[in-house]
């Protein structure tokens, strides 16, 4: 079991929707680490709780039409949200699950959101999704490269004060 979990959601037939997919084709690729663990999958559904156990860091990565700027990244906590009973959870739904299987904290996690502008079946990416990409590529670099949660915090935190 490798430490670092970095876990992308989407779709490669939808448009902006396989940003998660390729920034992990991108890591795969160029980042030769070997304490990482990729995965990709559609959506996030309940068993992914299973893939938490045993991590010291996870980082979702995902689209998203919502992000306040090109990339947004932030720590995430367990909680019980309105995804939590269907068929697609959040993140932080997973790491409640995780919490109430285990009877014990998720390891740290956080969130990558790529602005995405269109999702839909057959497009390919957009112009600024690729631009967005480019930005995912270049922090998720930095923060492979220093595979410490103060670290993250920290790079976290600096997202707050931009926003």
């Amino acid at each position: 079991m490798k430490p670092v979990l970095l876990f992308a959601c989407g779709n490669l037939s939808r448009g902006d929707d396989a940003l998660g997919p390729l920034l992990l084709d991108f890591v795969a690729a160029h980042l030769p680490f070997d304490t990482v663990e990729l995965l990709t999958d559609f959506q996030l559904q309940i068993e992914h709780a299973l893939d938490l156990q045993g991590r010291s860091l996870v980082l979702f990565a995902d689209a998203s039409v919502n992000s306040a700027g090109n990339i947004n990244f932030r720590e995430l906590t367990a909680q019980r949200d309105t995804s939590y009973s269907t068929h697609v959870m959040s993140p932080a739904a997973v790491l409640s699950v995780y919490q109430d299987i285990f009877h014990s904290p998720p390891p740290p996690s956080f969130l990558l959101s790529i602005k995405a502008e269109r999702m839909e079946l057959g497009e390919g990416l957009s112009e600024s999704a690729q631009l967005h990409l480019q930005s995912a590529v270049t922090l998720v670099t930095k923060l492979l490269n220093n595979q410490q949660l103060d670290a993250w915090r920290n790079c976290a935190a600096d997202f707050l004060v931009a926003s």
